[in-house]
């Protein structure tokens, strides 16, 4: 295991390793459940659904695949099981999320919460903000509006959020380093 370059709260057991091949189930399962509540409502069969979310999240993992080729692919784990996703890069002016999401058993636990804090502290010791588009409807908006990201930019369905460079705090204790699995 090699230290990744931000920490998470080590009470949180998280370990960030590399996406490969294997883990394209598991992020497609993930995909499917932060979007199975809305496409519910299309009223479609579970079979029309479950095409539906299958497809969505090919053209979306193919998009990012393209658009993206220089982001860390990261699986977030706890307690050995794959728990979500974590996709981003180092910009010019922000560290940038592409994607985070959690499976639903680990939403609203603190664990993004805590990604995102140590992100936020990683982009300030570069002396960076943070950003990430946002459907306009996504739940999560009030968790980046609570820590400091406001609506930068309108892109119709999605906003682009904005956390200004914020002075980082101390550095973390050696034990504090949140690991990726090389």
């Amino acid at each position: 295991l090699m230290a990744c370059p931000f920490k998470v709260a080590a009470a949180h057991g998280l370990v960030l390793r590399p996406m490969d091949d294997a883990d394209l189930p598991f992020v497609a399962a993930l995909y499917a459940s932060t979007r199975a509540e809305e496409v519910a409502q299309t009223g479609w069969p579970a079979e029309m659904q479950a095409a539906f979310l299958r497809q969505q999240h090919e053209a979306q993992h193919q998009h990012y695949q393209a658009h993206y080729d220089h982001a860390e692919w990261l699986i977030i784990e706890q307690a050995g099981e794959a728990i979500g996703r974590l996709y981003w890069y180092e910009g010019e002016q922000s560290v940038h999320i592409v994607d985070i999401s959690l499976m639903p058993q680990a939403r609203g636990l603190g664990l993004g919460t805590a990604i995102l804090g140590d992100l936020a502290e990683h982009a300030a010791r570069l002396g960076k903000g943070v950003s990430i588009y946002v459907e306009k409807t996504n739940p999560a908006c009030r968790l980046y509006e609570r820590l400091g990201f406001a609506v930068a930019e309108d892109h119709g369905v999605y906003d682009l959020m904005r956390r200004p460079h914020a002075p980082a705090s101390a550095p973390a204790a050696a034990g504090d380093q949140l690991k990726i699995a090389s």
